[in-house]
């Protein structure tokens, strides 16, 4: 980390920077290309990089990778706002309603331990095997992660900021709009950025083990054609789709939370 910040500290270009940034990535493609290029590892079960590149940009110019790319979206994007519109406002009574939590704690400790992929059977024998069981499932998986950064949001809110509300006089929905909720904001913050990411690894996990199109029902469908290429090329696009929603998340929350670095600087 030092060395990021020295070398933006020097004030090297953007592309500089990005360029550094990406280094360790393109270190690891060149590897994967020179080892299946000397045949260190076997190319039928790891081909170059270039060839699954290639094979990707076949997909995309067939259409047959957006077909997979905008049902697994869709079902991942449905599934993180339900769980959002659930998770983060229930979150909030268990965090200011103490002895609710106390109450509430033990059942939410036992539902957020279940592993969500041992849930799937449960979910597709109540759901069935269509859309709607596939979203559940990741409206289950992400809730969790929202659930308990809320609830740390909601408690870890500084106390002699409620004091002083209160000894104003200050109705309670005013205290929970001005006070509550900008104070637990950066942890829930944190919890959309994990819970986004785990939506889409809950939703290719879901696919492959139910599903006749998407991301991984593709992943799937091409490994047990022994198309290598086809499913690496599919692996590639999930890997970006969640590194995309990480960086969009984490300059969201640089971006929304510019005031609180500002502090922490001139604080110290």
């Amino acid at each position: 980390m030092n060395i990021v910040l020295k070398i933006a500290q020097k004030g090297l270009s953007k592309t500089a920077y990005f360029l550094y940034r990406m280094l360790a990535i393109l270190i690891f493609l060149l590897f994967w290309e020179v080892f299946a290029r000397l045949r260190i590892v076997n190319p039928v079960f790891l081909p170059p990089f270039t060839k699954v590149m290639a094979t990707l940009y076949k997909l995309t110019i067939s259409g047959d990778l957006w077909k997979h790319f905008t049902i697994s979206a869709q079902r991942s994007l449905t599934g993180f706002i339900v769980g959002s519109a659930v998770g983060i406002p229930v979150g909030m009574v268990i965090g200011w309603f103490r002895k609710f939590e106390h109450f509430i704690d033990p059942l939410i400790q036992v539902f957020r331990n279940l592993s969500v992929l041992a849930l799937l059977p449960v979910f597709m024998l109540i759901f069935g095997i269509g859309e709607f069981s596939k979203v559940a499932l990741i409206f289950w998986g992400v809730q969790w992660t929202l659930l308990m950064n809320t609830i740390a949001g909601v408690k870890n809110v500084d106390t002699q900021l409620i004091k002083a509300a209160r000894a104003m006089a200050t109705p309670g929905p005013v205290l929970f709009a001005k006070v509550i909720l900008p104070g637990a904001l950066p942890s829930i913050v944190t919890g959309i950025r994990l819970a986004a990411t785990s939506s889409v690894l809950i939703l290719i996990a879901a696919e492959m083990l139910g599903a006749n199109r998407g991301l991984g029902y593709a992943i799937h469908y091409y490994e047990g054609q022994i198309r290598i290429p086809e499913m690496y090329a599919m692996i590639v696009v999930m890997a970006l789709l969640g590194l995309l929603i990480s960086y969009a998340l984490v300059a969201f929350e640089k971006r929304a939370f510019q005031w609180k670095e500002k502090v922490g600087v001139g604080g110290d």
